[in-house]
């Protein structure tokens, strides 16, 4: 248990015996300076005015109590107006150690999810194109989301929305249809839009050779011929830059197959017998102002023809079907607007609104030397996710993207994601663990004994400030961890790493790590390095990258 639970624990049984409870608003927070302790408290400020007591009297009672009753804390006293500084025994600290060591690669992992399913759904980009640097952020996103899910015990199913019908797909076939044609010598009026790419033309040039009698089949038939061609090559594309980005898509969903299986009609049963839709001018309407929004909206036009919020919403209703209790879905930042309204359909079905979550993902800025590379995916300007893993490499590619908050722009710079130079973030991170790893080697090379270091004699001698800092930082990991879970936050991990690896520099550049005089401080900072290592590892797995033995 991480030291923040015990505290609040210890208050929660002190405060009881006075039929009191810890106020909601209550701060646990390190405190700015470590010489005033490892934690403290507000508890004493918020029960003041009901105690009828003075808030640092109260906190002096309450640091008593602490370090009476807790035999992890070694000292607490009353500070300021009525704050309590607590300070735990340096064995606490020191036990992490054997913690990490014994839990391995499963360290940080909880059951908080256990029994309980999620779905995430993330990248569905249309198959219209390759998938570009800006589906990367959100892919890279949405793979590290399901992997710190199932680290805090969740069932997590991965699925990729396939828009396999609607206006975009015939697009895609008109576009390589007008292309074959140019190349036949055809005079061709191309419509702006129309997807412009190169890659339509490389379609366009492989389909008339797969099909040599393209161009005499009626106009209708050829573009159907194009559509279905075009979009099994894209989609064949799109799956090997996610396998080798090192995503997991449990199933690629067709839209198609919504109306096919009756899941739209079964959506829309579900509106009906909760009384929110209606027919007007010979449309089928839900009525979303029932639910805040500011008009109702249109699933069925009077031509027969579905809204592309009418399949939306089925695809929700089906997710639910299938027995997921949380839906989390990863869009594009313009969605903003969507949310409130797939909400309404969700609470509308008869289901639970606050079981459906939506990460927005922000536009990455690409640059290049100092300048910014634009993107239009139908202006053909874009880059592709591929030239960028292909420059940077995945692990680069993967920590840049996950290193801000996802509805938070982002700069990609090219340039420094290549570099081998502590001024990369992932080369940083990766560093600490190679550096590690080379300690160990050697350490072995001298013949010192690595199967268990680890015993309370031997970690009492972590008694530096910077032993004590290192401690401190990877005991923090089961608590950012299970945020980063609840808040959906890789970038939690990303920044956390990127604390712990300054940390380790740090330290290694002030300390010598074997010391052939202290066989048991040699032992101690053995068995802490071994420790950061471990929680290196495990952070990265997290975020999709590796963690090199060497560099």
């Amino acid at each position: 248990m991480h030291a923040k639970d015990i505290l609040i624990g210890a208050l929660e049984t002190i405060l009881a015996r006075d039929n009191l409870e810890i106020p909601q608003k209550h701060v646990v927070n390190p405190p700015k300076d470590t010489r005033f302790g490892d934690l403290s408290t507000n508890v004493a400020m918020l029960l003041a005015k009901q105690t009828g007591k003075n808030p640092r009297a109260l906190a002096k009672e309450l640091a008593e109590a602490l370090v009476r009753e807790c035999p992890d804390i070694a000292s607490a006293e009353a500070a300021g107006p009525g704050f309590c500084n607590v300070t735990f025994r340096p064995g606490y600290w020191q036990d992490i150690v054997k913690r990490i060591e014994k839990a391995g690669p499963d360290f940080g992992h909880s059951s908080k999810g256990a029994d309980s399913s999620v779905l995430v759904e993330y990248v569905s980009a249309n198959p219209t194109g390759p998938l570009h640097v800006g589906h990367g952020r959100g892919a890279a996103y949405g793979d590290s989301v399901a992997r710190i899910l199932r680290s805090q015990g969740w069932k997590v199913g991965t699925e990729y929305y396939l828009n396999d019908a609607g206006l975009q797909m015939r697009t895609l076939g008109l576009s390589i249809l007008l292309r074959a044609r140019e190349l036949a010598g055809q005079e061709t009026d191309f419509p702006k839009d129309c997807y412009q790419g190169d890659y339509i033309v490389d379609l366009a040039r492989e389909i008339t050779t797969l099909v040599p009698d393209l161009l005499e089949k009626p106009e209708e038939e050829a573009r159907a011929h194009c559509q279905e061609f075009g979009m099994v090559e894209i989609l064949g594309g799109i799956k090997s830059d996610l396998a080798k980005f090192r995503c997991e898509h449990q199933l690629f969903f067709s839209e198609k197959s919504l109306v096919d299986s009756g899941a739209v009609s079964r959506a829309f049963a579900a509106l009906d017998k909760a009384g929110h839709t209606f027919y007007k001018d010979g449309a089928y309407w839900f009525r979303t102002t029932a639910f805040g929004d500011d008009r109702d909206r249109v699933l069925r036009k009077s031509d027969g023809s579905l809204t592309y919020f009418a399949t939306d919403i089925a695809y929700h209703h089906d997710k639910f079907e299938r027995g997921y209790d949380w839906l989390v879905d990863v869009w594009g930042a313009d969605h903003h607007g969507y949310i409130p309204r797939m909400r309404a359909a969700i609470e509308a079905m008869g289901r639970n609104a606050d079981k459906f979550d939506v990460a927005l993902i922000q536009l990455v800025n690409l640059l290049r030397d100092n300048n910014q590379v634009s993107m239009s995916t139908r202006a053909g300007t874009f880059v592709t996710l591929e030239d960028v893993v292909n420059e940077v490499g995945v692990d680069a590619a993967r920590f840049m993207f996950l290193s801000r908050k996802s509805d938070s722009p982002l700069d990609f710079d090219l340039e420094l994601a290549k570099e081998r130079s502590m001024e990369n973030p992932v080369y940083y991170v990766q560093y600490a663990h190679a550096r590690i790893q080379a300690l160990m080697r050697r350490a072995k090379e001298r013949g010192i004994e690595l199967a268990d270091f680890s015993s309370p004699e031997i970690l009492a001698r972590l008694d530096t400030p910077e032993d004590q800092a290192l401690l401190c930082q990877i005991a923090l990991y089961e608590e950012m961890l299970a945020n980063a879970a609840r808040d959906l936050a890789p970038h939690y991990v990303s920044n956390y790493l990127r604390e712990l690896a300054a940390l380790l520099h740090s330290y290694y550049a002030k300390h010598q790590i074997i010391l052939p005089e202290d066989q048991q401080k040699t032992l101690a900072r053995l068995a802490l390095s071994r420790a950061v290592g471990q929680v290196i590892n495990n952070g990265l797995f997290l975020l999709g990258v590796d963690a090199p033995e060497q560099m």
